[in-house]
């Protein structure tokens, strides 16, 4: 920017300065912001002291702010569902699907309701977005330019996604739009007929399996990039927090303190039932009675090249929740699931300031976080896992995975199972967990919870590649390791075998020794299959064994993925037993083709073709193969990698890029003072500009975890700014 148009935006902020000082309302951001302290270090990394709580929740929303204010506006512009104000009528149905179980009249009430404690930490919440807002008006909200205290109660839990996003928006428009909003191309879908797999990695290791003698925790959510941001907040109060934080959320989601560590996986529990109601004139049938169904007006504002219009709908729910659809027979179909804000913001704060296995036990019990599994590690040496954390309780003779009768009361729940009905161990005799999305039964080895123990709803998962890759890595031929350290660790998380393709090319191969010797196929695909013959499943920038085998996975994917995921089978054991062996040559010798296309020659490296390229801070990134970007050696976490990058090409790239994968990873050892490596994608800060925008990516791609500097020694000799909010 020249350096006239910096003084003026430099005069234009003292000037707002200048008049907001005035105010009653400036004079009390001002004083909470003397209270706060923010050290960043060479790393860009935001570690932020107040003295209550309160003080650092405002620190910490500033400091998000300062990072990327944008992504901070766009998670609450879809949690209050209003995106359709900042991105036109394409939200719309988006916007509505939120609006069903969000009404901003019922979050200021609960905000009133809530526990005196956290009314202040919304308080300062919002204190630190709009103190931050008025010292910095070149930054232009898209529709948020005030943030309330109750807004925070929209957007509690930290997960990606969440249970919200189980009703279908197309089934949605269907039945309420009249007529249907245009909705916008997707130039990508075809490219991805399996859907890249959702979740995270954790594992728990006890003393009794580590070299030190202290329990050992892996953090490693699979997300979006830069979804959430790395920090420190901690207080005089007792709080002192690290790891990733949800950009606008104020606790952090998967990290550790001085003597715990939690880490969420997504769950495969149903926490979310569909119900068949039969409406009549008005009604719904519900046991022997007729009930009125309950309406709903709701206005949904959106953009448009003439400004803001409004569209309004009258929605339907019944007791068991909102009218999201109808069935061909002519049912409606209503949908339950957990709405409750203020226990899970005050969970999701709570169990940062855990200790020990007892407390964290104890935040639990509130039983508010619907969509996580926990794995859990402290300095006592405890290590536990719970399976869910909101589990209706139900009758066992329905199938909930389908819509049930909602005109039957026996489909009802009936309470929530209680966090010691839940599937849960604390310290098992293998001395480990591990949970990788999957279902809990091997996680624990021949420690594991029993799934005969518990009913059929509390797990709707298979498992899956990258289950069997984990129990590999931490118990080899099924013997528990006991030599764990924090690098061991991050040498597993990182462990570069790939057990989709150990099911699947030893099948291939088969098929090619099968044929007979005049096959064309057999003399076509004979440098491909010995390649493949001598490969250790492993991945590596360097190896062309890996490019060929996932172009194969990929094509195969493409009649295979649909089919397999309805059947409930692992894709790699369709593949194995139920692809022809004629396909199986005939889709390899399509992979050579679509190899040699896009780069020259199928023998390709894979780090020439998988990369990491950040080019602005934009939601929905775009790619450019003259750009630079750097070779990523692992690969989807679809072919069993624990390490994911989720990458694919683009209408306009022959390269593949991730969006999507290892996000944040952090290994932590609770010893007398707990230590931590860790990394985040590409950098802390959302300006291309800055240099910690991407100075994280080479160590990311490389699995080259940082120091992280949790104590105040540690991060003296690091400080490279030292500041109170708004200074």
């Amino acid at each position: 920017m020249p350096k006239v148009a910096l003084l003026r935006v430099a005069c234009l902020a003292a000037l707002v300065a200048a008049a907001c000082a005035q105010t009653p309302e400036h004079a009390r951001w001002k004083a909470e912001a003397a209270r706060v302290m923010i050290v960043r270090d060479d790393w860009g990394i935001a570690h932020v002291h107040g003295r209550s709580d309160a003080d650092a929740v405002f620190g910490t929303t500033y400091a998000q702010c300062e990072d990327d204010f944008n992504r901070v506006e766009r998670n609450y512009l879809t949690s209050l569902g209003r995106t359709a104000e900042a991105d036109g009528e394409s939200a719309i149905w988006q916007d509505l699907r939120q609006r069903l179980f969000i009404e901003p009249a019922k979050l200021k009430q609960d905000y009133a309701a809530a526990p005196a404690w956290l009314k202040k930490l919304m308080n300062a919440w919002a204190d630190g977005i709009n103190f931050y807002l008025s010292l910095h008006p070149e930054v232009k909200p898209a529709v948020l330019t005030r943030f309330q205290p109750w807004m925070a109660l929209s957007f509690t839990e930290g997960s990606i996604g969440g249970d919200i996003e189980r009703v279908d928006l197309k089934r949605l428009e269907a039945f309420y739009g009249h007529p249907p909003a245009p909705r916008p191309v997707d130039e990508t879908s075809w490219l991805a007929p399996q859907p890249e797999p959702s979740g995270s990695n954790g594992f728990a290791i006890a003393p009794s399996n580590s070299a030190n003698h202290h329990a050992l925790l892996l953090i490693n959510p699979h997300t979006s990039f830069f979804f959430r941001s790395e920090l420190q907040m901690s207080s005089d109060e007792g709080l002192d927090a690290y790891g990733a934080v949800t950009w606008g959320q104020f606790f952090v989601y998967q990290g550790f303190n001085e003597r715990a560590g939690w880490m969420h996986t997504s769950s495969g529990v149903d926490a979310v039932d569909e119900f068949l109601e039969k409406v009549d004139q008005g009604h719904y049938r519900y046991g022997a009675t007729r009930r009125l169904l309950i309406h709903k007006s709701i206005r949904i504002s959106y953009k448009s090249q003439n400004g803001m219009k409004n569209r309004s709908f009258m929605t339907f729910a019944t007791k068991h929740g909102p009218v999201i659809r109808q069935e061909a027979g002519g049912e409606w179909v209503t949908i339950r699931l957990m709405n409750l804000p203020v226990k899970a913001l005050e969970q999701s704060y709570l169990r940062t300031r855990a200790h020990t296995y007892a407390e964290y036990k104890k935040t639990m019990e509130l039983e508010a976080n619907s969509s996580n599994n926990t794995l859990f590690a402290d300095a006592d040496g405890d290590i536990a896992y719970w399976h869910g954390n909101f589990i209706p309780r139900r009758n066992p003779r329905f199938d909930y995975t389908r819509p049930v009768d909602g005109s039957d009361p026996a489909t009802d729940w009936h309470g929530l199972m209680t966090v010691d009905e839940i599937p849960h161990l604390k310290n098992p005799a293998s001395g480990f967990f591990f949970n990788v999305n999957d279902s809990p039964w091997n996680g624990a080895g021949a420690s594991s919870l029993r799934q005969a123990d518990f009913p059929a709803y509390v797990e709707q998962g298979i498992e899956s590649a990258r289950g069997l890759h984990a129990m590999r890595v931490l118990a080899p031929d099924g013997i528990p390791r006991k030599d764990f350290s924090l690098e061991s660790l991050r040498a597993a998380a990182y462990d570069s075998y790939l057990p989709w393709f150990a099911r699947t090319i030893p099948v291939l191969l088969q098929a090619w020794d099968n044929l007979p010797q005049s096959a064309p196929l057999r003399a076509r695909l004979a440098p491909q299959i010995e390649l493949l013959r001598v490969w250790d499943e492993r991945w590596s920038g360097d190896s062309i064994a890996t490019s060929l085998a996932v172009y194969w996975g990929t094509e195969l994917m493409k009649s295979v993925g649909a089919p397999a995921r309805a059947a409930k089978i692992p894709s790699e054991e369709w593949v194995a037993s139920r692809v022809p062996s004629d396909a199986l040559l005939q889709t390899l010798s399509a992979a050579s083709d679509n190899l040699a296309a896009d780069f020259g020659s199928w023998q390709t490296p894979w780090g020439d073709i998988n990369r990491f390229q950040r080019l602005n801070d934009d939601i929905t990134p775009t790619f450019h193969d003259e750009a630079p970007s750097i070779p990523v050696p692992f690969t989807s976490a679809l072919w069993g990698s624990l390490a994911s990058f989720g990458a694919h090409q683009y209408p306009n790239t022959r390269k593949w890029y991730g969006t999507s994968g290892n996000s944040f990873v952090a290994v932590v050892e609770f010893g007398p003072r707990v230590r931590a490596l860790a990394v985040t994608a590409g950098g802390e800060s959302g300006d291309p500009a800055s240099a910690h925008f991407d100075d994280q990516a080479r160590r990311y791609a490389n699995g080259d975890l940082r120091e992280v500097y949790f104590y105040p020694d540690q991060l003296a000799a690091h400080a490279q700014k030292m500041y109170h909010p708004g200074e």
